[in-house]
């Protein structure tokens, strides 16, 4: 099956640096990889520009993209990627959302700069706000500089409140393939028992991982779920985080004490966002 992979690049470092890992992550796997630029990032205030300076500006992305898929070619050998190049005067969001629907992307691959991301015009907030807006295909963020090691451990937080279904569950399984990895699913203490709901969603969780390695772990609660999820990586030696995002589900809830800011910024790990 043929992957088609999004990569939006304000061709920065750490926008390279998540192409790099996520090249090496499919290495085995055929894959079209599109490089997005969006020139109305860099200008806000296009419609006040003469149409000169915006065909300039347009110009030179165009080149910096070709030279980034010239790079691509050059520094990724392998016969089973091709790459292509996409230039937007639309939005991000807009890019990304047109981009999605035309070239049947299966999934958004993102850097992130850590803590100054919040800071910065491209990856940072806005790579939060993809996080938070995307309802159409997984995305991936990966922490600048990160440096690839094969997904032997991946970690899936859930509180078992919702049904899953089989298109959901199917980035998570799709992803645990690909090296034969061990999914630990991850269930924080916020209750003394399982209600029968969440026994219920708990044993459809096991019938969808049958054929998975997979083990369920729990976990005390603490005050800050971000720092919950932080220990929990480091004592499992977590390569990958996978969440779910739906309404009113883990992801919003734990929103509120800015967990998603802090996980989209401070992670050491990649993280994979599936919608419902």
């Amino acid at each position: 099956m043929e992957r088609h992979i999004l990569l939006p690049t304000d061709f920065s470092d750490n926008s390279w640096s998540a192409a790099v890992y996520v090249m090496k992550l499919y290495a085995d796997e055929v894959c079209t990889f599109y490089f997005l630029n969006s020139t109305a990032i860099k200008m806000p205030t296009m419609y006040d520009l003469s149409n000169k300076l915006a065909k300039t500006v347009n110009d030179a992305a165009l080149k910096e993209l070709e030279d980034l898929k010239d790079l691509a070619e050059k520094t990724n050998t392998n016969a089973n990627h091709d790459f292509k190049i996409i230039l937007s005067t639309k939005t991000l969001k807009d890019a990304i959302d047109m981009a999605v629907a035309k070239y049947h992307i299966d999934l958004i691959v993102m850097g992130t700069k850590g803590s100054s991301g919040v800071k910065e015009i491209f990856f940072g907030s806005n790579t939060v706000n993809i996080i938070k807006a995307m309802r159409i295909c997984p995305v991936l963020i990966v922490p600048e500089a990160y440096e690839f090691l094969i997904p032997k451990q991946i970690a899936f937080p859930t509180d078992f409140t919702r049904f899953y279904s089989d298109k959901e569950i199917d980035p998570l399984k799709q992803l645990a393939d690909l090296y034969n990895s061990k999914i630990r699913i991850v269930h924080i203490n916020v209750e003394e028992k399982l209600s029968e709901v969440q026994t219920y969603n708990l044993s459809k969780l096991k019938g969808y991982l049958e054929d998975c390695d997979h083990s369920f772990h729990w976990m005390p609660k603490y005050a800050k779920k971000a720092e919950e999820i932080n220990d929990f990586i480091e004592e499992l030696d977590i390569e990958i985080l996978v969440m779910l995002n739906y309404k009113h589900g883990f992801i919003e809830n734990i929103v509120k004490e800015a967990v998603i800011e802090k996980i989209g910024f401070h992670l050491k790990i990649p993280f994979l966002v599936i919608p419902e």
